[in-house]
């Protein structure tokens, strides 16, 4: 490095935003992650051990992956490299490589290769990380927001460790902006600023466990708020409210908030409760999510989840659907929160998923048995002469509409696919078709055992 390269770097630390200027240099200096990074961990034993494998980090933005990466760095005897997969490309990776290779055979060191936002690299240049990694030429350390089990290639996950890292706590981020204010070496602690309590605990809140958007807001308070009379910045509540506008919504369309959020809307249906399944929609509206994929999950839910139970559940929800067509955003949310309310407070019946499901088992395992002869169409030529519908009985010439005939294969005569719950409109239709067919399956004990009596 000549001097040129030092001055460069010396002002790059001053000049530097806030969250980069105060990333921690040691493990004690890092807030939260304990659950990894704590006393005794596995993580924190290889880092102090310098015997350390590759590893990817995984988690939202602002949750460390950087400053733990940083902070192998400062304590490997490892030569680190980094690398961004956002400006970086093959070139870039054989020079590593290149250079790792001479390193460790001249010198006997090994070589570390952090390479942040590793899901941006496309498949063939995570492939030719592979053989490297294997034969311990380069230790790998990714970090990524995006699940690595979906953009990682496999090859690369099964020899790595995975660590997924949690948005910090209220309290963890309350202790970094106190940091922020007061520190006179890394933090804004020469400009002799002061935060009240309670903007303090707002910023925390609402930077939703984003370490990097807490301390842009304190950096952006200090440098944009003139002193008070006593020559102090005071950042307060309004101060706050000004540089932080906004809770951040964590939520790719691609990644897991998408399918995480999707799951939570879907379970809060099914668990009949509306006021979470509405409070899910709108997560899912706020980050930009298509109101035609969310009907579509309405319509499965109602089906899957209500059934028969409700039979009004899917018309609603068919609707709800045909309606986001035609009107889109911003009014579509007012249909979707109907339909989401309407499944979610519906009886509920999942009689059609275990009816098909049983019905599909079977066919599985007898394949294309006869259908009965009087069941088989006899308009086509010569379907008649051959006895096809011969024996039909017409079900509408019996009383109440029913025959009693045989509709199922002979071999299946006696099983039982669809077994109606005692939910909702089901239950009428457990007990119509009881009285219809005298069968068991249709009756509840206490009534078989009237029947019996009676």
């Amino acid at each position: 490095m000549d001097l040129f390269d030092y001055m460069r770097e010396q002002q790059q630390d001053q000049e530097s935003p806030l969250a980069a200027r105060l990333r921690p240099e040691t493990l004690e200096e890092v807030v939260g992650q304990q659950h990894i990074i704590g006393r005794g961990r596995m993580l924190y034993r290889a880092i102090r051990a310098d015997k350390l494998g590759s590893i990817i980090f995984y988690g939202p933005p602002g949750t460390g992956k950087t400053t733990l990466a940083r902070v192998i760095a400062n304590t490997t005897s490892a030569e680190f490299t980094q690398l961004n997969a956002t400006s970086s490309g093959k070139k870039d990776m054989e020079q590593v490589i290149h250079d790792a290779k001479d390193r460790l055979g001249m010198y006997g060191k090994k070589t570390i290769l952090f390479i942040d936002e590793i899901h941006r690299f496309n498949k063939s240049q995570q492939d030719y990380l592979l053989p490297f990694v294997e034969d311990g030429t380069v230790t790998l350390i990714g970090a990524t927001t995006e699940n690595p089990y979906f953009e990682v290639n496999s090859a690369l996950i099964s020899r790595s460790v995975i660590f997924e890292l949690q948005p910090l706590s209220v309290e963890d981020i309350r202790t970094l902006i106190h940091r922020a204010v007061y520190d006179k070496k890394k933090g804004m602690g020469a400009y002799g600023a002061v935060i009240d309590e309670d903007a303090e605990e707002f910023l925390a809140d609402l930077s939703g466990g984003d370490a990097r958007r807490a301390l842009n807001a304190v950096e952006l308070a200090v440098l944009t708020t003139d002193p008070g009379p006593d020559g102090r910045i005071r950042i307060t509540m309004d101060v706050a409210r000004e540089c932080i506008q906004k809770r951040a919504a964590r939520y790719d369309k691609k990644g897991d908030n998408h399918y995480d959020t999707i799951s939570a809307f879907i379970k809060s249906m099914r668990g009949s409760d509306p006021d979470a399944a509405v409070y899910y929609l709108a997560r899912m509206l706020s980050a930009g999510e298509e109101p035609a994929f969310i009907a579509r999950r309405i319509m499965i839910c109602a089906s899957e989840d209500v059934g028969n139970a409700d039979p009004n559940a899917l018309v609603v929800a068919v609707n709800c659907s045909l309606a986001c067509e035609r009107l889109g955003m911003p009014e579509s949310q007012i249909v979707l929160a109907q339909a989401a309310e309407y499944v979610a407070a519906a009886p509920k019946s999942n009689t059609a998923v275990e009816s098909i499901g049983r019905a599909m088992d079977t066919v599985a395992r007898t394949g294309s048995l006869p259908i009965p002869p009087y069941l088989q169409d006899a308009h086509y030529g010569g379907a008649s002469k051959m006895g096809r519908g011969i024996g039909y009985q017409y079900a509408h010439l019996y009383k109440d509409h029913y025959s009693g005939q045989q509709y199922l294969p002979d071999a299946l005569k006696d099983s039982s696919f669809y077994e109606p719950s005692e939910n909702g409109y089901e239950e009428q239709i457990r007990r119509r078709l009881g009285q219809l067919t005298g069968k068991e399956k249709y009756f509840r004990e206490e009534s078989l055992r009237e029947r019996e009596d009676g």
